[in-house]
């Protein structure tokens, strides 16, 4: 089969489908085997692939036989811990981590905001990725196949292809996922998204490769004369900006569609008929909706989990009431951790054939030497920090992702993402994001409350002070009142405590003051993902961020002056008797941001 190929080729659907329901059955498959022997033969296919680099010679790859040998041999590391061998790699050295040399570097963004380089090699991709990666897909395929049919009825907002994409020193690309040509790098052409041949796939007009919110709009701009059926985010802050970016971006819209031009350029036969329909959606609802635009969407395709899940029922109706989101997997740059093969709303199943997958308890400590759990002894409704090692080069490697383990599927734990493993601890109250978010999941459902999206950060105390949680929310619906605000946050209280022996704990020894929330505008979330992709950032890389503790981009998000004041300015920042708190000083510099 060729490297490239025509993406509407009438059997090419065909082919996709039986490659997708091909890999998800060898999939399940696995499931059945006996899982000690199948995490042997993954382990030793990696270490035997990489035994004579410079990283298996000084682990003794060799000589490792089982598991427990290899814990033994290698500690917990993470990026910061690689990433003087990667740079090597990316350099131009050969057989350091991998004994193939990597094809590709993937970006990803790190909690310091800095653009990791992840190195990707054709075996990993053989072993690990595609695989997991063509399953992904089948409850699409399975379930929606008319969402398959017309490569214009997917509207994929992670597609972004450059034509000039950066490189390494060893002059390999260094580009997100989203930005390879598979089929060209790797020689699978039917691993191409969804979505990737439709007409705004490839910009038709001139546009700078680091505009992404005009990229953004010249894609809707041509996406609202189709027949849209799926959109696909994977970021949900990306399928969460649309709604608003139809209804800010309606006079452009209406304008370049009646007069047939793209980003101002002459694209195509005027369609006033359509402008005018499109003046007439919004004015009957007060707003553009993408149910509105497309209103045979089917399905939308995006994680599910963390603070998206506070959102994501509203969200989904902006989309249109029957909508169906389907989670994306349970994965980073670096790897995939699990997959959801049928329509379970949040979790999938782990790839168990994709790498040799170690975990740690979510409220431990995660360290080079941490104690790790195999996936046979993972709890039900428990958290834990992920750790893998694969053929790529990554071994025993910490993403930085926890995950919660929601049930098993023929003995096999079956995951959702939960969160950054990065903490909060002011007073010793060790708060995970994931602990929060459901905290705030059930105190807004004890009084019936719904939010677009959150926000928190540790105001310091003073000398007589102890320091204390402030919430930025945009409330949906009507404006909550000061009673629903004043009964929200004792709850809000409570359930921190019930989530975090340390905050309750904390609380107790009032080393921690209660909770206080600020209530911002129905957009402010978005305005601020917004400025942050208007000043460079790729879309897919500007995520949902619960723990802001940087006071700039507190002061972004909320319109707060980044010192000297505690309480957003134009906000209704308000502690639990209703009262605006007293100002405070910056926020402690020991509280990590997520």
């Amino acid at each position: 089969m060729p490297a490239t190929e025509d993406r509407t080729a009438p059997d090419r659907l065909r082919r996709y489908r039986a490659r997708v329901f091909a890999e998800r059955a060898r999939l399940l498959a696995a499931f059945g085997e006996d899982q000690d022997a199948l995490r042997h033969r993954v382990l030793r296919d990696a270490l035997a692939a990489n035994a004579g680099t410079e990283f298996g010679r000084l682990h003794g790859f060799d000589r490792i036989r089982t598991v427990a040998d290899f814990r033994k041999a290698v500690p917990i590391s993470d990026y910061a811990a690689l990433a003087p061998w990667i740079e090597r790699m990316a350099a131009g050295e050969h057989n350091v981590l991998t004994a193939e040399d990597p094809a590709v570097y993937f970006t990803s963004s790190g909690s310091t905001g800095a653009h990791k380089k992840i190195p990707v090699t054709p075996r990993f991709m053989a072993t690990s990725f595609f695989p997991f990666f063509y399953a992904a897909w089948a409850p699409l395929a399975e379930h929606f196949p008319g969402v398959l049919a017309r490569p214009d009825a997917v509207l994929n907002l992670k597609h972004d292809p450059l034509a000039a994409p950066p490189t390494t020193a060893s002059g390999r690309p260094h580009v997100g996922a989203s930005q390879v040509d598979f089929g060209e790098r790797f020689g699978e052409p039917l691993s191409a998204e969804p979505g990737t041949a439709a007409p705004w796939a490839a910009l038709p007009v001139p546009v700078d490769p680091g505009a992404q919110l005009e990229k953004a709009y010249l894609r809707v701009r041509l996406a609202v004369e189709r027949d849209v059926r799926c959109v696909i985010g994977i970021n949900p802050a990306m399928v969460a900006a649309l709604p608003r970016q139809l209804d800010r971006w309606l006079p452009r819209i209406v304008r370049e569609v009646r007069d047939g031009t793209l980003g101002g350029h002459p694209y195509g036969p005027p369609d006033p008929a359509r402008a005018a329909e499109l003046e007439r959606l919004a004015g009957r609802a007060g707003t553009l909706r993408p149910c509105d635009v497309w209103p045979r969407m089917e399905a939308i395709f995006c994680w599910t989990t963390g603070i998206a899940s506070l959102y994501m029922p509203r969200l989904r109706a902006e989309y249109g009431a029957g909508v169906t989101v389907l989670p994306a997997p349970v994965a980073a740059s670096e790897g995939p951790t699990g997959v959801t093969l049928d329509r379970h709303p949040t979790a999938g199943g782990l790839v168990v054939t994709a790498a040799v997958h170690e975990f740690v308890d979510g409220d431990a400590d995660l360290h080079p030497e941490a104690r790790t759990l195999d996936p046979a002894e993972l709890e039900p409704g428990r958290d834990y920090h992920v750790v893998f090692s694969h053929v790529g080069g990554l071994f025993r490697y910490s993403a930085g992702d926890v995950v919660r383990v929601v049930d098993r599927v023929a003995g096999v734990p079956r995951l959702e993402y939960a969160g950054r493993a990065t903490r909060s601890d002011a007073a010793g109250e060790r708060l995970r994001d994931a602990q929060v978010v459901r905290a705030l999941a059930a105190a807004l459902a004890g009084g019936g409350l719904e939010v677009r999206n959150v926000a928190c950060r540790v105001v310091p105390g003073g000398e007589r002070t102890a320091p204390r949680y402030e919430f930025a929310v945009s409330a949906q619906g009507p404006a909550w009142t000061p009673r629903e605000i004043e009964a929200l946050l004792p709850r809000l209280d409570d359930a921190l405590g019930r989530e975090s022996p340390g905050y309750r704990g904390a609380r107790a020894a009032r080393r921690l003051a209660p909770p206080t929330l600020a209530t911002l505008g129905a957009d402010a979330f978005v305005r601020d993902w917004e400025d942050e992709v208007g000043r460079g950032a790729r879309p897919t890389q500007v995520k949902d961020r619960l723990f802001r503790q940087d006071p700039a981009a507190w002061a972004r998000l909320t319109g707060a002056p980044p010192a000297g004041s505690d309480a957003p300015a134009g906000s209704d920042a308000r502690g639990p008797s209703g009262k605006r708190p007293s100002p405070g000083a910056r926020p402690s510099p020991s509280t990590e941001e997520s």
